[in-house]
């Protein structure tokens, strides 16, 4: 699981000023409008990824997200589309549990909080969006965070 390749719609945000929020909404909203995911061949799975990397320093600093699928190869990224090779040694794993998408940022507030800063690496965190990921009060969606 650490080491996958990713095709799907990206952005450069921050989390500074509520940004991400408002771009992270737009993107989502892009990718089920332009449904993207039919527009992405050599799917591993129906998954959905939400990856956060390419960062400026750590959190608090610029870095792109990717919104896709994993796949099997990089050789055909269609038109508008990015593709990235996502590399991690370690990961640590949350489990964010309720409505969505609250449940997902509050777990990423809890993450920035503790010292979990320390040992992150910034190289690639990513979600996972499954099938028990749009199930209202009892949502779960997976989050990665890169570590040393």
């Amino acid at each position: 699981m650490e080491n996958f390749k990713i095709i799907g719609i990206s952005i450069a945000t921050s989390n500074q000023n509520n940004q991400a929020a408002t771009d992270l909404g737009q993107l989502w909203g892009r990718f089920y409008n332009e449904q993207i995911s039919d527009q992405i061949a050599n799917k591993e799975s129906e998954e959905v990824y939400a990856v956060y990397t390419d960062y400026e320093s750590d959190f608090t600093g610029k870095y792109t997200t990717i919104i896709g699928h994993r796949v099997t190869s990089l050789a055909v990224i269609p038109d508008g589309l990015v593709g990235k090779e996502i590399i991690n040694e370690k990961l640590l794993r949350y489990i964010a549990k309720g409505e969505m998408p609250n449940a997902v940022l509050a777990t990423w507030q809890e993450i920035w909080a503790n010292n979990i800063a320390l040992y992150r690496t910034y190289n690639a965190d990513f979600e996972v969006y499954g099938e028990k990921s749009q199930r209202g009060a009892d949502s779960e969606v997976e989050i990665y965070i890169g570590v040393r």
